[in-house]
């Protein structure tokens, strides 16, 4: 009888335990949208974006990735963003996708620009830097390692 309650107090305190564990890591991993103001960026690639992902300005989340289409005509990737309405980005701001390591999930990154005038709601961000996968570095690597090893021809006599 008397192992009987000491077992059940101990599962009592680990489950305590994993459920304060759990209410932890919901209330600090910021899983919650950013409300505020959209603007949309275009890209040529995405590279497994999620919708909901993070968009950040110097690590800092300041919005999330509200949806993702294709354009019709050029076939590029537009991604509305949902920025905090605290944050105003100049009409130069650049967007990149970025990873968070080699597993780790993909965001949006943004780096600021100098000029005075703003973006407003629903207007579009300039420029953007596309998304290269980890696949597409190593084979560009690889054809430049065998294309810099092939024999050169020898230049013609005159």
């Amino acid at each position: 009888m008397g192992r009987n309650l000491i077992e059940t107090i101990m599962g009592a305190v680990v489950l305590a335990v994993a459920g304060f564990f759990l209410v932890f890591a919901y209330t600090h991993a910021n899983f919650k949208k950013i409300e505020g103001y959209e603007v949309s960026a275009t890209f040529a690639s995405v590279g497994g974006l999620d919708t909901g992902a993070d968009v950040k300005i110097n690590g800092i989340k300041v919005g999330t990735v509200a949806s993702q289409t294709l354009d019709p005509v050029t076939y590029d990737a537009v991604v509305r963003l949902s920025i905090a309405h605290g944050i105003t980005l100049p009409s130069d701001t650049v967007a990149s996708v970025s990873s968070e390591g080699l597993l780790g999930g993909k965001f949006v990154k943004l780096a600021p620009g100098r000029s005075k005038t703003v973006i407003a709601a629903g207007g579009a961000l300039g420029p953007s830097k596309n998304f290269k996968s980890i696949e597409e570095m190593v084979g560009q690597l690889i054809f430049l390692a065998t294309t810099d090893n092939q024999p050169q021809a020898p230049a013609a006599k005159e």
